[in-house]
């Protein structure tokens, strides 16, 4: 008997729909996209309506094949791709190649339950052909964009190099920010910090000195210049005035109190969802909306690409009822919130991202949920009911004490405290005690929130203090963007789409112009190179407000208020005036992508936009950076340097330049030892000292010996001497008089040591490697063996280092050695370190992030992403690789 034939993305999402809709129907999966543009040349006739030819993926061709084939026994079709741009332009690119004879219906949802899907299936429409309009556009103004922008960087920059739409302004907003922090002039300020000695006990801040307000870093600008009417303290000031107050007598000089009142956030949508991952969780912006993917596949949430932060009717009266019951109806607030989108050019397509109907708790999924997921769940689940509950109430108490100095200035202090009455909102994370991590998250509890209690204080009363204690600060460039401040950014300014924000992120890093540093994103001087290129002869491609228009027209295209081929010819020819020839000038007007690359291709001064000016030596020569095909340089006339590549922009002063400058050569050898020259160089782990070379290696050896440094040592003043004395280690001490082994010690990555067969114990420093004796060294092998860091001794199966507790598992991160070196572990997932990482100077952050890609990385090859691990499918072998082109036929417009 013929069954209804349902096409769905993925199939995790084909298995959840197969359980609502039974044997009745036949449910399988496109993954993906089925057809695209090919992966070489521009495929797109720009003469002709900018009319693309696509091609089946290899995976495509194999989809619709198995598709076909099912469709001779179905009774229908119904295309259930995701209800936004790419799924409308998914299902229309199945509709082009399967070419069915049977009715066909175009079935939507917002979450994966019962309900839903019945709804759906009852409730069909047609192909939105706007949508498919906007998604085709959008495409082809990417490979536009592409095909003519990234020769240009080829040619002037560097080969493999790519622009994009989004990707260009991404990085703009990251070089822009780090240009900012290497123009920044720091500037130091003092004030005190008084503690009392009253039960409770609280601190107060020097705020005023003769009644001028004090400086903070607020009150300097990026050149370090202070602001008018105001006070800055220097070191010796803030300790005389200290010594001054240490007898005086602390008086209340005002007690003031207000109302204090906190409201919850709106329901999550994909930048918020994006930005709280990154901030609670620790999960890059892709990881977020992964591990989302997923969550709304198998139903436990709705679909999690929205701009819009509403909840439905049913939602309400389920998300309010369970607030009611969960934490009393005191607890709610008297009419449902309804929250406003303030996203520019917001799609309300879908609702906010929530649990889906009927709700369950995060204690009712745990067994069915990773660690990962169920962290991202619970965020979801507590948003969602934070958003119905009554705001948290209390009051703040703000205090100054005053007393005058020995030398008579007057010292004001300030003090706050807020004590909450009604927690309200805060019930639900307090309930499942998430952890507050940041100041500005939507709903962590900011420095000006946190409850304090203040003794009961008034106006004359007598204060007595426990110490006065001055503090020297210094102002702080601007921060480097994060993928989470990056993504509120990019929504701020209108550019991109919820769902392209992360796969833009990924893009930069691996095109290898931004890299991570613990959280913040570092531009490359590549990426400076390019910036600088578009910003000076492609200014409108990175112009924020022109992407942002860029996706308002889009909008339009899919609403049907602009013609796609118009808009496109508009974008690639540029804006006609009047007359049809010349160029618009208007505000609106486009100046046309062909056009600004032939005109701007000849005047590209290639050597200029590589070079970056670090200032002068004392003899008036310019030092320069410059991004390289193997990495950045410095370079000082025909002197060149290379930069170290964990090395950030900022941190290339001309200070550092001339120290890298005056390094030896790696090209030229400090001497020779038999016969073969002897090289100083720094590389990727340090700096370290080479014999031989490729072609004429040590006798022995199959390439060159080489070996690190010692901590103690500087590359600028290393001998032959002591490059022929780190060249004899490994040492050969002598051999174990009980068992005739060898015994050796050596300098490893972790620090010296002796050596015999498999057993090794450490060296408390660098230089005792080349004085130890063999009976030395026996005594240290007889001894217990432990692991020696940072000073410390641990035992052997003991950490290196603690991390904290791992957001996502909630469970203890450390660091240990292990047989293939050493790596990160909650003690559920372990995590090698990465590249570049140093243990000694990891962040718990970083190493939180290690573990959450890890876990990321074993659920992708089929391992236990979920407890019930058994119960998974198997993985499918790939499809043999394929390629079938196609030109797609022109839809009818009627």
């Amino acid at each position: 008997m013929a069954k209804p034939l349902v096409v769905v993305e993925s199939p995790a999402k084909a298995k959840t729909i197969s359980k609502f809709l039974g044997s009745t129907f036949d449910v399988r999966a496109s993954v993906g996209h089925v057809a695209d543009l090919p992966s070489k040349g521009l495929a797109v006739d720009v003469e002709n309506g900018f009319k693309p030819t696509y091609e089946l993926t290899e995976r495509g061709r194999q989809v619709v094949k198995d598709l076909k084939a099912a469709l001779k026994d179905a009774s229908e079709l119904f295309l259930a791709t995701d209800e936004d741009r790419e799924g409308e332009a998914i299902s229309w690119h199945l509709l082009e190649n399967l070419k069915p004879k049977v009715p066909v219906k175009r079935m939507v949802f917002h979450e994966i339950t019962a309900a839903a899907i019945d709804h759906a299936v009852n409730n069909p429409r047609g192909i939105d052909y706007g949508l498919v309009d906007a998604a085709e556009t959008r495409r082809i103004l990417d490979r536009l964009y592409g095909y003519e922008v990234s020769p240009v960087l080829w040619r002037r920059v560097n080969r493999g190099l790519s622009a994009g739409r989004v990707q260009s302004p991404s990085v703009r907003l990251i070089v822009q920010r780090e240009r900012e922090r290497i123009a920044f002039v720091s500037a130091d300020y003092w004030d005190i910090e008084l503690t009392t000695s009253t039960s409770p006990s609280f601190a107060a801040t020097l705020v005023a000195v003769d009644g001028t307000r004090v400086a903070t870093g607020r009150d300097f600008d990026a050149n370090g210049r202070l602001a008018g009417g105001v006070v800055a303290l220097d070191e010796a000031s803030a300790r005389s005035l200290a010594t001054g107050l240490e007898q005086a007598e602390f008086t209340v000089r005002s007690v003031e109190e207000k109302p204090y009142r906190s409201s919850p956030r709106p329901p999550f949508m994909t930048s918020t969802l994006q930005q709280e991952g990154g901030r609670r969780l620790r999960l890059s912006s892709s990881q977020v909306m992964r591990v989302a993917q997923g969550l709304y596949e198998n139903g436990y949430i709705t679909y999690m690409r929205t701009d819009n932060n509403s909840l439905s009717e049913e939602a309400m009266t389920a998300v309010r009822a369970a607030v009611a019951s969960e934490y009393g109806a005191n607890f709610l607030t008297p009419q449902p919130r309804v929250y406003a989108s303030k996203v520019k050019n917001a799609q309300e397509a879908h609702e906010a991202i929530r649990p889906t109907t009927p709700l369950r708790s995060p204690q009712q999924v745990r067994g069915e949920l990773n660690s990962q997921e169920l962290a991202l769940y619970r965020l979801i689940w507590q948003r969602t009911l934070a958003s119905q509950m009554a705001d948290a109430t209390g009051v703040t108490v703000s205090v100054r004490l005053g007393a005058v100095a020995t030398d008579g200035r007057d010292g004001e202090f300030a003090a706050s405290g807020t004590t909450i009455t009604f927690p309200g909102y805060r019930q639900v994370y307090a309930a499942m005690a998430t952890p507050q991590i940041s100041d500005e998250g939507d709903d962590a509890t900011s420095a000006t929130e946190r409850e304090a209690l203040l003794p009961a204080l008034a106006t004359g009363d007598v204060v007595p203090v426990d110490s006065l204690e001055p503090e020297g600060h210094s102002t702080s460039p601007p921060a480097r963007y994060t993928e989470a401040s990056l993504v509120k950014r990019l929504e701020e300014l209108g550019i991109g789409r919820p769902s392209t924000w992360a796969s833009i992120i990924q893009t930069v890093q691996d095109r290898g112009y931004v890299w991570k540093k613990g959280q913040a994103l570092v531009p490359t001087w590549t990426a400076f190179a390019v910036v600088g290129l578009l910003e000076q002869h492609f200014d409108d491609l990175v112009d924020y407000e022109f992407t942002a228009r860029v996706e308002t027209d889009l909008d339009a295209i899919a609403a049907g208020q602009r013609k796609k081929d118009e808009w496109l010819g508009e974008f690639y020819f540029g804006t006609r005036g009047p007359d049809g020839l010349t160029p618009a000038v208007d505000d609106g007007a486009m100046p046309g992508l062909k056009r600004l690359v032939e005109e701007n291709l000849d005047h590209i001064d290639a050597a200029a936009i590589n070079t970056f000016p670090l200032g002068q030596d004392s003899d008036g020569n310019e030092v320069v950076v410059k991004p390289g095909k193997f990495g950045p340089y410095v370079k000082r006339g025909e002197d060149t340097a290379g930069v170290p590549e964990d090395m950030a922009p900022d941190e290339l002063t001309l200070d550092v330049a001339l120290k890298l400058l005056a390094a030896p050569k790696s090209d030229e050898p400090i001497g020779e030892l038999d016969g073969l020259p002897v090289f100083a160089k720094n590389g990727r782990f340090g700096p370290y000292v080479q014999w031989g070379t490729p072609d004429a290696p040590p006798p022995g050896f199959d390439k060159p010996k080489m070996s690190s440094l010692f901590a103690t040592m500087s590359l600028d003043r290393i001998t032959l001497a002591d490059a022929e004395a780190l060249l004899s280690l490994p040492r050969t001490l002598g051999h174990d008089p009980a068992d005739g082994e060898p015994i050796l010690a050596n300098n490893g990555r972790y620090g010296p040591y002796v050596q015999k067969g498999k057993d090794y114990r450490s060296i408390d420093n660098e230089e005792r490697l080349l004085t130890i004796t063999l009976d030395e060294a026996l005594a240290l092998l007889a001894q217990p063996k432990v692991f020696r860091r940072g000073g410390q001794n641990m035992a052997a199966k003991g950490p290196l280092r603690e991390f904290g507790t791992d957001p996502v598992s909630q469970r203890d991160v450390v660091a240990k050695d292990g047989r293939f070196g050493v790596y990160v572990t909650d003690g559920e997932t372990n995590a090698s370190i990465g590249r570049g990482d140093r243990i000694e100077a990891m962040t718990p952050e970083r190493a939180y992030e290690l573990l959450a890609i890890r876990r990321e990385q074993v659920a992708a090859k089929g391992g236990p992403a979920k407890k019930s691990a058994a119960k998974r499918p198997t993985k499918k072998a790939p499809a043999k690789k394929a390629a079938a082109k196609k030109s797609a036929a022109k839809k009818s417009t009627s």
